[in-house]
């Protein structure tokens, strides 16, 4: 089979749109920092770093995700997340992605005048009016018990969330694909991950 740089570029960012992260600075409160590393085929191809602070009403979220692999040329994917939660409601989201260093899209979601605009690439894409109480970057620190749909922040959709059992849920995004997440002491310890071309696992580690 032969990949073009634009399809490997395109299945690169599939997968890191599945490891959503977050954080905040601040420097006189607790820091919460996951790893992750990103297996395919039980090879390591890539890491996540998710971080989490607070500072006064708010939580501020980051992740940064790191992808190298090679197929016909090497290919470099650098995932980044900005969100801010307030009182419980999400304020505000970023998301940039970088493929060989060079921006390949930017995706902004603010709460705006009792709703919430979409923008892509600087260009206005939707606007929600729903508050957003549970996005994607949530999954990696809380469990979402009692949660049936999450936000997307790269997509700017909503995606179904499944209880499975054991600690168990499955995530249906608004392409129908399905990931299975697995949560121990409501840190996620592990997710598998229909990337479409290629099916791969995330793996907490200390």
């Amino acid at each position: 089979m032969i990949f073009t740089n634009q399809f490997l570029i395109t299945w690169l960012i599939t997968i890191a749109n599945f490891l959503v992260s977050s954080t905040e600075n601040s420097s006189n409160s607790t820091k919460t920092v996951l790893n992750y590393d990103i297996i395919i085929k039980e090879k390591i191809v890539g890491t996540l770093k998710a971080t989490k602070y607070s500072k006064d009403d708010k939580v501020i979220y980051q992740s940064t995700t790191t992808i190298k692999t090679r197929f016909i040329t090497e290919i470099a994917v650098n995932y980044n997340y900005d969100v801010i939660f307030e009182k419980n409601i999400m304020k505000k989201s970023q998301v940039v992605i970088e493929v060989n260093n060079k921006t390949h899209a930017n995706t902004q979601t603010k709460w705006t005048n009792n709703n919430y605009e979409i923008t892509k690439n600087d260009k206005l894409e939707n606007v929600i009016q729903d508050e957003i109480t549970y996005s994607t970057i949530l999954l990696y620190f809380n469990e979402p018990l009692e949660i049936d749909q999450c936000f997307s922040e790269q997509d700017g959709s909503f995606n179904k969330l499944l209880p499975l059992g054991n600690h168990s849920y499955k995530k249906i995004n608004s392409k129908r694909k399905e990931n299975i997440y697995n949560y121990n002491n409501g840190r996620l310890e592990r997710a598998s991950i229909d990337g479409g071309l290629v099916d791969f696992e995330i793996v907490y580690r200390d």
